[in-house]
């Protein structure tokens, strides 16, 4: 047995149950996940902008369990407008004094980290979101080539397969990858195998936002199962 000696922090929309399973699941030996929640269970924008208003409030409480880094856990939140993600971290970090990302910047950087340029957006988002996010991704230099999403609200209870099969459908020929959007869809255990189907790296909400995370504490370990951003 190791050492348990990491703490991680990640806060998520009220309703979101997808997000803390993966985060465990891609937890290395000796690293925890402490989760705390914002009051959503609505996809408007709205209701996102709530969210962002309460987040230095809820990262507070994570503080309190000294976690070394923490994830502002819901995708569409911060891709709701150009700029929303770093006025999140900011406010976090200036609240805990904790390294801070956003899942939506997770992303961005794990795109930059794999040398991807041109994306494919899978998600369960209704065709604004999409936008949207596609948006917030040529902001920072992206080609985004297709998008395709399911329409759902709240979708953990959809299998991985609707994962697997809503990438497989956005996957163009001149995208060097695919993002799979919203830390509320199951997708981890697929991941590998689009992969190997589609022979390109996929990035998923959920490992892009556990990447990020141990790359803000510090921990430099490999993790299997979860494609070639932890490689």
């Amino acid at each position: 047995m190791g050492d348990w000696d990491h703490q991680l922090g990640l806060i998520v929309p009220s309703w979101n149950t997808a997000m803390e399973y993966e985060c465990w699941r891609l937890a290395p030996e000796g690293v925890s996940i402490h989760s705390s929640r914002i009051a959503h269970t609505d996809d408007t924008e709205e209701a996102f902008l709530h969210m962002v208003e309460i987040a230095p409030e809820a990262a507070q409480l994570l503080a309190h369990a000294k976690v070394q880094a923490i994830c502002f856990g819901c995708t569409g939140a911060s891709f709701i407008k150009t700029g929303i993600d770093e006025e999140v971290i900011k406010s976090i970090e200036a609240a805990t004094k904790t390294p801070t990302t956003t899942t939506s910047t997770a992303i961005q950087e794990a795109l930059t980290h794999l040398g991807i340029k041109s994306v494919a957006i899978a998600s369960p988002y209704p065709e604004k979101m999409n936008e949207l996010l596609a948006k917030f991704l040529k902001h920072f230099g992206f080609t985004v080539v297709s998008q395709k999403g399911l329409n759902v609200e709240c979708p953990a209870f959809l299998p991985p397969d609707s994962a697997y099969q809503v990438a497989s459908e956005a996957n163009r020929k001149e995208a060097d990858g695919i993002v799979i959007s919203c830390t509320n869809f199951r997708s981890m255990e697929v991941i590998e195998q689009l992969e190997k189907d589609l022979g390109k790296p996929v990035i998923s909400s959920n490992t892009a936002s556990m990447w990020k995370l141990l790359q803000l504490a510090g921990i430099k370990k490999r993790i299997k199962g979860a494609g070639r951003l932890f490689e």
